[in-house]
């Protein structure tokens, strides 16, 4: 793969310095030969996603990802493959992560509230199209060159179709930290319901600088996420306070809902009305889908045969990707938390 400037992938972009890596992706800063705009194109090594069974979830993220066209979502150019390797072409998002804004130290709470508004108007978005995001986390929040907050990585997501028949999901995924209690305790959850909690947790972060849930014991962290066990520290506004204890709420059923959100009156001050406009205005148009990149994947990908059909993948969840990731064992981790 292309590791230095001036190679030329698909006579199309010429690629420029890797921007990050993880177990699965590289990502580099690329130009489109055409039109000189700035890309990022993420490169995923198919041998090593097949063996662990991610196909399917990346197929997903690209069918979420063309689902989302949001101002304050990373937007998915197109898609492109070779027999061994899977391009996505995204926006160019320059500002790096939100959480590396809040490693320098917590926010003032009006900047604080400016990336919460746009954070819930996005995953509000999503929502409403019938995705849950699954694994917010200030590292998936990216910033662009004004600041502007732009949500990232939906290979974590579910669409709405994932449910099953009690109407609820089942896959325990997230990071940790930010989890909710239900998505824990394995009985099912509401994938919105859920991602409300990982948004409170988020908002907690960037004015406190720290996240309200914390134990080196992953076990005993549970157990306060469970209890909702956390203080507000003494620079929270009251007005900040009362909604934070609302969406954390440890019992999904009375958590505030995203509709309450929005009118809470903390949330609407200095509200960019431009936001709300293109929430109402799109929400209800039918999304616009294009198959054509996703058919065309499907069938390169397709390439391996009887090879992939022979060792069918099972599904890997989030926690399952953090124990590859990191080696760390967490196994049994759910036996004490119904």
């Amino acid at each position: 793969m292309a590791e230095h400037k001036g190679n030329v992938l698909m006579q199309k972009y010429e690629m420029g310095k890797m921007l990050g890596q993880g177990t699965f992706a590289k990502v580099y800063h690329a130009r489109n030969m055409n039109t000189l705009e700035s890309v990022a194109i993420k490169v995923i090594d198919k041998e090593k996603v097949m063996k662990v069974g991610l196909i399917d979830q990346i197929k997903r993220e690209i069918s979420v990802m063309k689902l989302v066209r949001h101002p304050n979502i990373v937007q998915l150019y197109e898609v492109m493959a070779t027999k061994t390797k899977i391009y996505f072409v995204l926006e160019h998002v320059r500002g790096g992560e939100l959480f590396n804004k809040v490693q320098r130290g917590r926010l003032k709470e009006d900047a604080a509230r400016k990336y919460f508004q746009q954070l819930i108007c996005a995953v509000d978005f999503c929502h409403s199209r019938g995705v849950y995001h699954r694994d917010l986390k200030p590292e998936n929040l990216l910033l662009d060159e004004n600041s502007n907050l732009k949500v990232s990585d939906f290979g974590l997501s579910a669409l709405a179709e994932c449910k099953r028949q009690d109407g609820l999901l089942h896959t325990t995924c997230g990071t940790p930290a930010y989890v909710a209690p239900e998505v824990i305790n394995r009985k099912g959850y509401d994938g919105a319901k859920a991602d409300i909690w990982s948004c409170g947790v988020i908002l907690f972060v960037l004015l406190a600088g720290y996240l309200p849930f914390h134990d080196k014991n992953l076990m005993d962290m549970y157990k306060k996420i469970g209890k909702a066990d956390f203080k507000c520290p003494s620079w929270f506004s009251t007005d900040v306070r009362r909604l934070l204890l609302r969406i954390l709420d440890p019992n999904p059923s009375t958590r505030i809902s995203m509709e309450k959100i929005m009118e809470n009156p903390w949330f609407r001050k200095g509200l960019d009305a431009k936001l709300l406009r293109y929430n109402l205005k799109t929400k209800d148009a039918p999304p616009v889908v294009m198959n054509a990149d996703f058919d065309s994947m499907g069938t390169i990908l397709a390439t391996e045969g009887k090879e992939q059909e022979a060792r069918k993948p099972a599904n890997v969840n989030a926690f399952d990707i953090i124990s590859l990731s990191t080696g760390l064992d967490l196994s049994g981790m759910f036996e004490d938390c119904d």
